[in-house]
């Protein structure tokens, strides 16, 4: 394994991500990204084979009922206590001068 990160690679990372890194913080991070390659080496060397993809670790379900109309939007009960309406709407008085 022992993924080695050039200083070139972390010098674009920081471009890209428009950072500016001290000598120090490049070292980590050159650090930090060997490790999480490690890792991906790692997890590559898995058996993978039989098991289903999944993008979630538990059974998901699309828990939302269907959008259906039953009873209309209201409208008429809504503006029955109006005491201004024009065109099935709310009339209210000019605000601005």
């Amino acid at each position: 394994m022992a993924n080695k990160i050039s200083d070139e690679t972390i010098e674009y990372v920081g471009i890209l991500a428009k950072l500016e890194l001290s000598e120090q913080e490049k070292e980590e991070a050159k650090a930090d990204m060997e490790k999480m390659l490690d890792y991906i080496d790692t997890l590559n060397e898995l058996d993978t084979e039989g098991i289903e993809p999944m993008s979630h670790v538990f059974p998901v379900s699309n828990v939302f009922r269907e959008d259906v109309v039953t009873n209309g939007d209201g409208s008429v009960d809504t503006l029955a206590n109006a005491p201004l309406k024009k065109d099935n709407s709310f009339k209210v008085p000019k605000t601005i001068g």
